[in-house]
């Protein structure tokens, strides 16, 4: 029988050995820019798809009240508990073995801060993710998500992270290292040097090369949304475009995430 899904707990176990000051630091600073605020002072945080944690960790530096920090997965779980534990000696932040999917049937109440980083496209099941992780925000609150950008290849794409769940370990590695020599040929033909992308990937977020890459290649389930589809879907439910970072690609190497921040309208008084 086929897997239904890629084991991003492992990755995100194996990952969470890295985090150093210094990742979580770089973390701290691109939360900080995709917020658009200085600090999290007095807000709750709730982290959909925590992984290792290192992003919840960074809104417990930026001042935040309350983390609450999910995942489907307990591998991720348990590295983001080992994480926090490590770096935080504080009371206020919470892990806990849930999907988003399960927000709906199990709600843990509003939050000013819903964050779910490269998630929502792996439940199988997006667009109802993402309206559930949305109805999350409190009213005046930020909605911060980054989800895969449409391209031409996302069909092919997903025939291959089918193929890569289902392969055995050596084949995987071999996918991999296929996939780097290609990527670095390809920054060769751009007048780059994979070496010198390698050295500077922990600043994207305090996040690894390789464990990217592994990342990518086996994401799946996957699906993928452009802006527009974005907007229109969470509009009616009370939300504006705050800001977005869209790149343009032409998703051969990959969809890439795309950012946006999201703010609910106030309450009516």
């Amino acid at each position: 029988m086929d897997k239904d899904r890629f084991e991003f707990g492992r990755n995100w176990e194996s990952y969470a050995q890295l985090v150093d000051e210094e990742r979580v630091r770089y973390a701290e600073q691109r939360l900080t820019s995709m917020l658009g605020i200085p600090d999290l002072s007095g807000k709750t945080f709730l982290d959909i798809g925590c992984g290792s944690g290192v992003h919840s960790l960074a809104a417990l530096r930026m001042g935040a009240r309350q983390v609450l920090a999910i995942d489907l997965d307990p591998r991720s779980v348990a590295a983001a508990g080992k994480v926090l534990s490590a770096f935080w000696s504080g009371s206020n932040a919470t892990v806990k073995n849930m999907s988003v999917f399960d927000l709906e049937r199990s709600p843990q109440g509003k939050f000013d801060v819903v964050y779910s980083w490269g998630v929502l496209h792996h439940t199988g099941d997006m667009h109802r993710a993402i309206r559930i992780a949305a109805e999350q925000t409190a009213a005046g609150g930020l909605f911060a998500v980054a989800l895969y950008g449409k391209t031409p290849y996302c069909g092919m794409w997903k025939r291959i992270k089918r193929w890569y769940v289902n392969a055995p370990p050596e084949k995987q590695a071999r996918a991999e290292e296929i996939y780097v020599r290609l990527f670095g040929f390809y920054l060769r033909l751009r007048g780059k040097r994979l070496a010198d992308h390698i050295a500077q990937y922990r600043h994207k977020r305090g996040m690894d090369f390789r464990h990217d890459v592994r990342d990518w290649i086996g994401g799946y389930p996957y699906e993928s949304i452009s802006p527009d589809e974005l907007c229109r879907m969470l509009k009616p439910l009370g939300f504006d475009l705050a800001r977005k970072n869209v790149r343009r690609r032409s998703g051969l190497f990959g969809s890439g995430n795309d950012e946006y921040l999201f703010k609910r309208a106030p309450a009516l008084s």
